[in-house]
């Protein structure tokens, strides 16, 4: 199935996936042939002993956004952020990167966008254990061949960013796991790359550390606004993360949507199963349930994409309504408690 997104863009795209294909196995065009012609990914490996890991699939990512891919265990997520990076070789389509056919490139040419334009993140970190932290951070800046200085320079900036400039001469060895993401994540960040790839980084992670990493890539995503492709299993990451998410199953995209879109309308069951047990409160945002006009509180104000969670607290302690702003702080409706019992009890009855 194609799945070319169009919501949420603006001008061109960032990066933008046209009908990516990647078979591995003897005889992919017939793969991609029967494919096409509807037949399963178990009915092509029995027919040409080929396996489908990624399915005809195409997306646009905005300049500034979060795109997140999220799938289960064989879904073709991970094959598919590679063949973005041509890790992997994809068996046809197009990847463009600001408007360049990434899979058009030589090796020498694709090696160069690697080191200037691209950085990846992955779940293992990958850190030199005979380096300390600064030069770990500054290797792609060494690639390059910039001087040690100005690169030095450059990895001191990046580490005071995640918070680890008072580590810059201690050994990976002298970290936690999740200080060591964070070198990881600083030496992407020190290439200033157009876009950031990250596969299942904090996977591997205690689920305090986890959320951690969680809440300083939000940070670092709110003062810097990176174009970011990121790769999970777990959904509760992905609407933490994601502006918007593609959820993935046997190879291609069942839907794509910002996280309010697939929690109040999944496209299939298989998307459903994923949202039956989120919070809404937790995914649907101000200015989906509020009313027009001021409140009359000029006092009490909420973003409009905020989401409702954060509005819960204002009207338990206050029975007066709350503003909704847009962002240059212009109101743009209200909300109140029976606005807001309202809608979620709606949801309920509707099973949404």
């Amino acid at each position: 199935m194609s799945t070319t997104s169009t919501g949420a863009q603006q001008g061109v795209p960032a990066l933008e996936v046209r009908h990516l294909w990647k078979v591995f196995g003897p005889h992919p065009d017939r793969a991609i042939e029967l494919a096409r012609s509807g037949s399963t990914r178990s009915e092509v490996l029995a027919a040409t002993g080929c396996t489908i890991g990624v399915r005809d699939v195409g997306f646009q990512v905005a300049p500034g956004e979060t795109f997140v891919v999220m799938g289960l265990s064989g879904s073709g997520k991970s094959t598919l952020v590679r063949c973005l990076a041509r890790l992997v070789d994809p068996t046809a389509g197009e990847v463009l990167l600001d408007g360049n056919d990434l899979l058009a490139m030589d090796d020498a040419r694709m090696r160069q966008v690697r080191r200037t334009q691209m950085s990846m993140v992955f779940q293992h970190f990958g850190l030199f254990p005979h380096r300390r932290v600064i030069d770990n951070v500054a290797y792609g800046l060494e690639v390059q061949g910039i001087a040690k200085a100005a690169r030095r320079e450059q990895a001191m900036r990046v580490l005071a960013k995640v918070g680890l400039a008072d580590w810059a001469d201690h050994y990976p060895r002298q970290l936690s796991g999740g200080m060591q993401q964070r070198v990881g994540l600083a030496r992407a960040l020190a290439l200033d790359p157009a876009i950031l790839l990250f596969d299942e980084p904090f996977s591997a992670l205690d689920p305090l550390i986890r959320r951690e990493m969680q809440d300083e890539l939000i940070r670092l995503q709110e003062e810097e606004h990176r174009t970011i492709v990121f790769i999970t299993h777990d959904f509760a990451e992905a609407i933490r993360l994601g502006d918007r998410i593609a959820i993935m199953k046997d190879g291609s995209f069942d839907q794509i949507g910002t996280p309010e879109e697939l929690v109040l309308a999944p496209a299939t069951d298989y998307v459903r199963e994923f949202v039956v047990d989120v919070p809404r409160e937790r995914v649907l945002r101000s200015a989906s349930v509020m009313a027009p006009g001021p409140g009359g509180a000029p006092d009490r104000r909420i973003g409009a994409t905020a989401h409702i969670a954060e509005v819960l607290p204002m009207l338990v302690d206050d029975d007066r309504s709350v503003d909704v702003v847009d962002a240059e702080g212009t109101v743009v409706g209200h909300i109140d408690r029976a606005k807001v019992a309202s809608v979620l009890a709606e949801m309920r009855r509707a099973g949404r």
